[in-house]
């Protein structure tokens, strides 16, 4: 099935045209019909499944021919001064995406949209939402500023869509999202996208949407089919010395590294670009204009290492990422299916490394029990952990670090795992569109 295939209209198809897709992905395929026709919906997809066309599209049809079928009706020219549609997303790039998104497929449309998160000033949002908006892009805790400085009026919103909503419960902002959910109109249609439906999630389910249709993608808490997993031995103190010997010994380019801190993604990101290494550290510290330029810089190939938290990572849309690279595991399992869902995107495949010291085998184990399966284990040659004795010893010569199998394994699996995504031909779908300038955020991060 084809975009022309799913009722859109021709302003619509010329702009998912010019970015070159032909194709919808599943999760747009599944999705878009449902939004369309005005129905709930509660849809498990993880980024880099085209999930934010696949609520942007549609959205876009709905406020340019509201009436059913009418594809070929002239766009309305009303300027509506409040939001019909508000999107709350967790993190700065996120909000940025998104609008970036409705830019995009929007071209042709007339329709105005806004990003309103922290970490910026809040007059110049205030501006462009008294010229009027139809789409509201928003972090919790800057929507609940504007709320309370009765600068943003959400009387009109016709469509709430809560993305990431497994996120957005990790960062703390369930109640932050219950307070913005009682400023609603009650009669609306409500859209909701997480990459697990954790138990917390299924309870906000319930309560905010009604009848919803139900659009699946993945396995529940799986990762990408795409991406084999791997992990190293090696003691702690070892760990940034080890990194240091990988890019090096194979000419690595482009990896996402994660930390748990933002001090140590700090304190690594020195060791690697003191040692000849590009790099630069992403986190919640960082300024907006540090973000968006240590982004782009990644994208582009300037960087050949990107250090950053869970948070600061969450929402990147990075095409063809080759790698991630666990320097610590997370202290939440699930955390570790969101960042190796940064690579093994589009029908690409990816690595994902981990580097794990005797004090994480609890943090390893619950990742194995959530994978279910063991993951390949080796040891690297003059880096062999001296803390734990269960630990495999060195294998003769070196492991290529795209393959560390080769060393002695712990698991003969080292295989893909995960549940199946229907990889897509590059450019057959509209994707998510690359981060607009201008990020978003929240207000503690």
């Amino acid at each position: 099935m084809q975009f022309t295939d799913l009722g859109l209209s021709a302003e619509l198809l010329r702009a998912i045209g010019e970015q070159g897709y032909t194709t919808p992905t599943p999760v747009q395929l599944q999705a878009i019909p449902h939004i369309l026709a005005g129905r709930d919906l509660e849809a498990l997809a993880q980024t880099g499944t085209g999930k934010t066309a696949a609520f942007v599209l549609p959205l876009l049809q709905r406020l340019t021919h509201p009436l059913s079928g009418q594809t070929g009706s002239p766009l309305q020219k009303v300027i509506h001064t409040a939001p019909r549609v508000l999107v709350l997303v967790p993190t700065r790039e996120l909000a940025a995406q998104v609008t970036e998104s409705v830019r995009i497929y929007g071209a042709h449309t007339g329709i105005r949209s806004l990003a309103v998160f922290g970490g910026v000033g809040i007059n110049p949002q205030i501006q462009t939402m008294r010229r009027g908006i139809d789409i509201l892009v928003a972090t919790p805790g800057r929507l609940l500023d504007h709320l309370g400085q009765r600068t943003v009026d959400l009387s009109k919103v016709q469509t709430l869509v809560l993305d990431e909503a497994d996120r957005m419960f990790d960062m703390g902002f369930i109640r932050d999202i219950r307070r913005i959910i009682e400023r609603l109109p009650k009669i609306r249609q409500n859209l909701m996208f997480s990459a697990t439906f954790a138990a917390e999630v299924r309870e906000l389910a319930h309560t905010v949407l009604k009848n919803p249709a139900l659009v699946e993608v993945a396995r529940r808490n799986a990762p990408a089919e795409l991406v084999s997993h791997a992990v190293i031995k090696v003691d702690k103190e070892q760990k940034r010395d080890l990194l240091l010997h990988l890019f090096e010994a194979h000419g690595w380019h482009q990896v996402l590294v994660f930390c748990r801190t933002k001090h140590g993604a700090d304190a690594l990101a020195r060791k690697l670009e003191q040692s000849g290494v590009r790099t630069a550290a992403l986190h919640g510290n960082k300024s907006q204009n540090a973000r968006t330029r240590a982004l782009a810089d990644f994208k582009s190939g300037k960087l050949a290492a990107l250090v950053a938290t869970d948070i600061a990572a969450r929402g990147l849309d990075i095409d063809s990422l080759p790698r991630v690279v666990n320097f610590e595991l997370p202290n939440v399992p699930e955390d570790y299916i969101h960042r190796i869902g940064r690579t093994g995107r589009a029908g690409a495949s990816g690595e994902a490394l981990s580097l794990v010291s005797s004090e994480e085998r609890v943090e390893l184990r619950d990742i194995e029990r959530l994978l279910k399966r063991e993951i390949a284990t080796s040891v690297v040659p003059g880096f062999e952990p001296q803390h734990n004795n269960s630990v495999p010893r060195a294998a003769a010569g070196r492991p290529p670090a795209h393959k560390p199998a080769q060393a002695r394994t712990r698991s003969g699996t080292g295989d893909r795992s995960g549940a199946p995504r229907s990889p897509r031909p590059a450019r057959s779908g509209a994707g998510g569109a690359k981060p607009a300038s201008h990020h978003s955020g929240q207000r503690h991060h």
